[in-house]
């Protein structure tokens, strides 16, 4: 069994490194009262987990049947056949109408269904970035229609993809990255439970995994398993590359080549073919800047990217303008 599942938060206290946030999930389910709701942050840092600890504490034994969770980005990316085949939809589904028309549907008549022993219920869009314009104005009028009755909270690790019209009607809470003093207890109580089987990590191989997972918990408690389970502490950066990553050193390397367009089309598929946000991407390429290159011109360059990315609503414009100033400085 994954970690990740086995160790899954089911509690507001089992939650790491947000308590701001939580401060505020918990006076609402204590209240029983909520507005509509945007959760934003990287990947790994408590979006789903807060999300169902807050429907647990807000209905009880009742909280499965008082929220609805859509995976946008399966609708979006399968479209029709995933509605055709998902049991949820499938009775709901009908052919003869556009992806669109069904999604606008589907939604309806889920808010439609009268919450269980509460005055609203809620409904969950996971990974909302992946939401289109048309969609997120559907969203807009089935907000306003069904207030009194239903809650929408949006999950997303790009908030700026999120229109006006939905954003101004949502209280946006913030998950940030987990910390080195958050996450290293953590694993150490992970590693204490099931180290009885297993050799444990050094000091040093945790620090390792921390540094690793770059504030993704997730991806620490999954690298924590993997070198556990194959003795491989010392190697953790080895299990830690992923393939977004390697095509981000790809994307540096061919910059310094002084092929800007292949540069370019490199990192856009990181946007486009694996779906990072822009904030994502530059993760990943400051991951290769620090490894293997000096020049403090880059970190600068790399700050005013994020800063104009956080207040762009075009990150593909963003992304092409720095790879352009980066190709200046390493020629």
């Amino acid at each position: 069994m994954l970690w990740i599942e086995k160790y899954r938060p089911s509690a507001f206290a089992e939650i790491v490194g947000q308590d701001a946030v939580i401060h505020h999930l918990v006076s609402f389910a204590t209240t029983k009262t909520s507005p509509h709701l945007i959760l934003t942050g990287p990947h790994g840092t408590g979006k789903s987990a807060a999300v169902e600890c807050f429907a647990r504490a807000l209905y009880g034994e009742n909280w499965e049947q008082n929220t609805t969770i859509f995976q946008t980005s399966d609708i979006f990316h399968q479209g029709k056949a995933l509605l055709e085949q998902d049991e949820r939809y499938a009775h709901i589904y009908q052919k003869n109408l556009s992806l669109i028309a069904n999604f606008k549907y589907i939604i309806k008549w889920y808010a439609s269904l009268r919450p269980l022993d509460a005055e609203f219920k809620i409904l969950v869009f996971e990974d909302a970035h992946t939401l289109t314009r048309d969609a997120q104005q559907a969203l807009r009028r089935i907000m306003e229609q069904t207030s009194s009755t239903c809650r929408f909270i949006f999950t997303t690790t790009n908030a700026s993809a999120i229109i006006p019209a939905i954003a101004s009607r949502c209280l946006p809470l913030f998950f940030s990255p987990i910390d080195q003093d958050s996450m290293l207890p953590y694993l150490k109580r992970i590693m204490g439970t099931e180290s009885s089987q297993i050799s444990p990590c050094s000091e040093d191989d945790l620090d390792l995994i921390v540094q690793a997972s770059g504030g993704d918990l997730r991806k620490a408690v999954l690298l924590l398993q993997v070198a556990l389970a194959t003795g491989k502490c010392q190697k953790i950066l080895e299990v830690a590359q992923s393939e977004t990553a390697t095509i981000a050193g790809s994307a540096v390397t061919t910059l310094k080549e002084g092929d800007t367009r292949g540069a370019m089309r490199r990192l856009e598929s990181l946007l486009i073919d694996y779906g990072l946000s822009g904030s994502e991407v530059l993760s990943e390429i400051r991951t290769v800047i620090k490894r293997e290159y000096n020049d403090p011109r880059l970190a600068v360059t790399l700050a005013d990217a994020e800063f104009r990315m956080r207040n762009s609503n075009n990150e593909f414009i963003q992304v092409g303008a720095l790879t352009t100033r980066m190709r200046e400085i390493l020629l």
